[in-house]
């Protein structure tokens, strides 16, 4: 695939797309370093943002990893940039087959920067039996706050698997979502925050798994859970 070129953009905009090429390639190394991936399987993307003065949405880009490409081919100039009806603005190969997906997301929900889909075995488990992952771990309150919900089964190749991710996580704190028979997603602020939820997905949904394989995992209050929640989100760390 032959894509178009980014010249037409403001030299601002061209500066911002390089800089995520950046991040979103060194990010994808991450992937297979904690686990979440093998062989062409998974994807981050992030979203640039092009005209501030324009609505939501309206003009942003994408940067993401492209299609059946092995990790270890994967760099800056590796990365294709579409926009966010999917349409490859620049680059030699074909964007990912999640395209669609990422950049539904990014179009019905703008508070999103950054989009990550793996196939990590434990979350992919829940997933394959349609099971939310109950939020029976401090971590869990932490970082979800609640369980990680399991969205509709739809095929790839669509906005399908991205309709679905919108309708189940635009009501939810959590930011990771098992779409049902297919694996995990997971959105941020950027595409570093929504890796670190993929991270984390799979750590709990590990974890959780062990605990019913030694009896029923002891729930949260709610209360707590959002006691918990409010100070990692709003306290913890540096700020």
């Amino acid at each position: 695939m032959t894509g178009t070129t980014l010249d037409a953009y403001p030299a601002a905009v061209r500066d911002a797309v390089a800089a995520a090429r950046e991040r979103v390639s060194a990010l994808h190394a991450e992937l297979p370093r904690w686990g979440l991936v093998v062989w062409t399987a998974g994807n981050v993307s992030e979203r640039v943002v092009v005209d501030l003065d324009a609505g939501p949405g309206e003009r942003d880009l994408l940067v993401i990893k492209p299609s059946g490409v092995t990790y270890d081919e994967l760099s800056p100039e590796a990365m294709v940039v579409c926009d966010l009806d999917g349409t490859l603005v620049e680059g030699t190969r074909a964007p990912s087959s999640d395209t669609d997906a990422h950049a539904y997301v990014y179009r019905h929900m703008p508070e999103v920067g950054g989009v990550v889909h793996t196939h990590s075995t434990y979350a992919t488990a829940w997933a394959a039996r349609g099971e939310p992952v109950p939020c029976v771990l401090t971590m869990m309150a932490d970082e979800f706050g609640g369980d990680i919900p399991v969205g509709p089964f739809a095929l790839i190749g669509d906005d399908s698997i991205g309709r679905g991710i919108v309708e189940t996580l635009r009501d939810s704190r959590s930011p990771a979502v098992l779409m049902r028979n297919h694996g995990p997603f997971t959105i941020g602020r950027d595409a570093k925050a929504a890796v670190k939820a993929a991270v984390m997905c799979e750590e709990v949904a590990r974890t959780v798994h062990v605990s019913r394989q030694l009896g029923e995992p002891l729930p949260i209050a709610q209360s707590d859970v959002d006691s918990l929640y409010a100070r990692y989100q709003n306290v913890y760390g540096q700020r």
